[in-house]
């Protein structure tokens, strides 16, 4: 996994701040149209992001943040992002306790859904970045991304992220991504936009 060079401020996330990055990217994502269709309410899409922290991101992948202001999770396209088989018991039972009816069954289409779509090609992958909501506007997203994209310049590699918020995506396209393609992650979902950013030379 890359190691960019990181501003003042900004740092690499450590195992133990796995509550950290969880609870950031859950709050930004409490209103996101993909995992309110999944999951049915924002606390139901906390148990997601705090397992995928802890689980996934923290060990296989790369995370920063800034302060308790901003988050990201990031992988490469050999990085295994499967569910340990206890952490996918434990985001069942938070389901069925906060989840609306049929939420595993939607995760589970729209985690094959995102599989299929993925791309085979060598990139770094963006799984997740957001902010706190009293820190929105302030410029902490951008900053999360440039180091990364700064370096994904660097060694020539390209990077991939799938929008599931189409207000999003004017932030996306001014950081150099471009849609590859729409897709539905399950039956009357809202749609989701694959985006792909080439390195920047010169």
């Amino acid at each position: 996994m890359i190691d960019p060079e990181l501003p003042v401020g900004m740092r690499r996330a450590s195992y133990q701040d796995w509550k950290q990055v969880g609870g950031i990217t859950a709050e930004a994502f409490a209103e996101d149209p993909v995992n309110l269709w999944i999951f049915g309410n924002a606390r139901a899409i906390r148990p997601l992001f705090m397992l995928m922290a802890r689980d996934i991101y923290l060990k296989r992948g790369l995370c920063h943040i800034i302060g308790d202001e901003g988050a990201t999770m990031w992988a490469d396209e050999q990085a295994d992002l499967r569910f340990p088989p206890l952490s996918l018991l434990k985001l069942m039972a938070a389901q069925m306790i906060h989840g609306s009816k049929g939420a595993m069954k939607r995760g589970m289409q729209a985690g094959q859904a995102l599989v299929e779509n993925h791309p085979t090609d060598p990139h770094i992958y963006l799984f997740a970045i957001g902010t706190r909501k009293s820190a929105r506007g302030k410029g902490v997203g951008k900053g999360l991304l440039a180091p990364v994209l700064a370096e994904a310049d660097r060694i020539g590699k390209p990077v991939y992220l799938e929008n599931s918020n189409p207000v999003n995506t004017g932030f996306y396209n001014a950081h150099g991504f471009e849609r590859l393609k729409l897709f539905y992650p399950g039956e009357d979902a809202p749609v989701m936009e694959a985006m792909w950013r080439e390195p920047k030379t010169g």
